[in-house]
């Protein structure tokens, strides 16, 4: 199960790109638009892309990820200068 605050992040991550691997080895990338109780993933303006040679990728628009399939969540976060 996912922790509240990795809840908290999703939440507050709304509108970033994000590079989902899920697992059968397909990778999207996309801006994330919700997230639900189930904590399924609604990505935007998506790419969809394949393992193997040379395999450019596929425009899908918006897709729906079930939690279960992701082996790996990963955002593109602009840093604070502190």
């Amino acid at each position: 199960p996912i922790s509240r605050s990795a809840v908290s992040f999703l939440a507050s991550t709304l509108s970033k790109s994000y590079r989902i691997s899920i697992s059968d080895g397909r990778i999207f990338i996309g801006t994330l638009a919700c997230l639900d109780k189930q904590l399924n993933l609604v990505l935007v303006n998506t790419e969809e892309f394949r393992l193997g040679d040379g395999y450019m990728g596929r425009y899908v628009g918006m897709v729906m990820i079930p939690w279960k399939w992701v082996v790996k969540a990963e955002a593109e976060i602009e840093w604070e200068k502190v």
